[in-house]
């Protein structure tokens, strides 16, 4: 499963599922990053980390290990 970190800047997924410990699942979870979401890589910071996302209509920064732990499928 590919997960949300690996996606290059422009791609869009689905999430399928946040595999993570149990304070950090539910910190994404509360983000909107719920299973069966759109999102889509916006761009990412110079060196890599963080990445720029837009879910549910908003732009959302994430630290590249975070967005490891979100399983997605592309669209």
């Amino acid at each position: 499963m590919t997960t949300l970190a690996d996606l290059p800047a422009g791609a869009s997924a689905t999430v399928r599922g946040v595999t993570a410990e149990p304070s950090l699942e539910q910190r994404i979870l509360e983000m909107g990053l719920l299973p069966g979401v759109q999102v889509k890589v916006l761009r990412f910071a110079p060196l890599g980390d963080p990445m720029e996302i837009r879910v549910m209509g908003y732009s959302l920064s994430l630290r590249r290990s975070e967005a490891a732990c979100i399983e997605v499928e592309a669209v």
